[in-house]
């Protein structure tokens, strides 16, 4: 008996070991107190207390007869008042024929809260008495709602149509939140590819780790690359003008479970200005050797909303010399078209050198439009051995 008393006292010692470090690995659990608390996330709330944006709020009301008479006719609604409207949220707007002593009513109400500030819930009962007298009587409950997530975004427009957005996401309450999803939603002209995981062998892991939580005042950045569609990557025109982005669409849980959703307005960008002439770099080698030729492609295009007839001159630099004869007429080019440039050129000097010197003459307006430092190549000798 002995033995066996030790070892079950020695096993209630290990399960209360790792019970102890599972309640200290809790982000919900307030410090100090991990064996008196299962954590935040476990305790029922005390008090009406405060609703945050994008939550469902929940009532259940009861209506309960303390007389000794039966009443008649009695009718229960429940209404929400918020700063801009009144919402009918009763599930029943019948009447109930009768309700004797020591019984009651029972509702349960719901509604997505999708305005901040101050919400008033105000509960009406009317019924008749048994000697036909009408009463009437109210009961109103104020709470706040709150936001719960401060979001900032950035957009930086990359030369190849791609625009990349970074959300900053900041938990603003008083607890954890788990973040279930942050998403973002694009515009019928974009696709979007999300920057957030960490592809391995097996499947993608988020950046932020397995576990998902958000902790009070806490800021996450999450990434995404748009793409334009291939029916609108050809329209430089279009693309051009569009500002409209996209939307995110962020789910995340609370307390015991409840789960709060918001989505922004459509996130605008700065159109980037490409003026008339758009020049940009299909394709360009990283590394090339001194002083032998090297081909590039450009692509040029009409942003303007007329047809251009173009000429191209090619001018040296210190270091970057062009071959082939400068001057020559490319031809028409009409408004949101496109043209692939071949070039080729060599360089003269080792390092990390820059590429200049093209410049584009619309010979209708007598318009010359200059393009330096397009690309960057570094420039190595293939005479000398990496030992040396």
């Amino acid at each position: 008996m002995d033995v066996n008393q030790a070892k079950q006292e020695h096993l209630l010692a290990l399960k209360g070991d790792l019970f102890s470090m599972l309640m200290k690995s809790d982000p919900s659990t307030i410090k100090g107190a991990e064996m008196v608390m299962l954590g935040e996330m476990l305790t029922l709330p005390q008090n009406f207390g405060n609703i945050f944006l994008g939550e469902t709020f929940s009532s259940y009301i009861s209506v309960h007869n303390d007389s000794n008479q039966v009443v008649k006719d009695i009718l229960v609604k429940a209404d929400l008042q918020t700063s801009s409207q009144r919402l009918n949220l009763s599930t029943s707007n019948s009447s109930v024929s009768e309700l004797k002593p020591e019984c009651c009513i029972d509702d349960v109400i719901h509604h997505e809260v999708k305005e901040i500030g101050t919400h008033i819930l105000v509960c009406a009962v009317s019924y008749t008495t048994q000697s036909g007298e009408k009463l009437y009587f109210r009961k109103f409950f104020k709470f706040q709602v709150l936001k719960p997530l401060d979001v900032k975004t950035k957009f930086y427009n990359a030369e190849t149509d791609e625009v990349f957005l970074e959300a900053q996401i900041q938990n603003i309450t008083t607890s954890p939140m788990f973040m279930e999803k942050v998403s973002l939603e694009p515009s019928l002209m974009y696709s979007v590819t999300e920057l957030n995981m960490v592809t391995s062998e097996e499947e993608g892991e988020s950046t932020f780790g397995k576990m998902s939580y958000l902790q009070p005042m806490d800021t996450r950045q999450y990434l995404y690359c748009l793409k334009p569609k291939a029916e609108f990557a050809e329209k430089a025109g279009v693309i051009k003008g569009v500002t409209v982005i996209g939307k995110l669409d962020i789910v995340w849980k609370t307390n015991l479970g409840e789960r709060g959703r918001l989505q922004t307005s459509q996130l605008q960008r700065m159109a980037p200005g490409y003026g008339d002439i758009r020049l940009t770099l299909e394709s360009v080698p990283d590394t090339v050797n001194l002083e032998e030729p090297f081909d590039i492609t450009c692509k040029i295009t009409n942003c303007s909303e007329r047809t251009m007839d173009l000429v191209l001159e090619m001018c040296n630099t210190r270091s970057v010399h062009w071959c082939g004869v400068s001057g020559r007429q490319l031809g028409k080019l009409s408004p949101s078209a496109s043209m692939s440039l071949p070039l080729k050129l060599l360089t003269s000097a080792q390092g990390l050198q820059s590429v200049s010197g093209l410049r584009l003459t619309d010979t209708f307006l007598k318009r010359t439009y200059e393009y330096d430092d397009i690309a960057q190549v570094c420039v190595v000798c293939p005479f000398l051995s990496p030992e040396s």
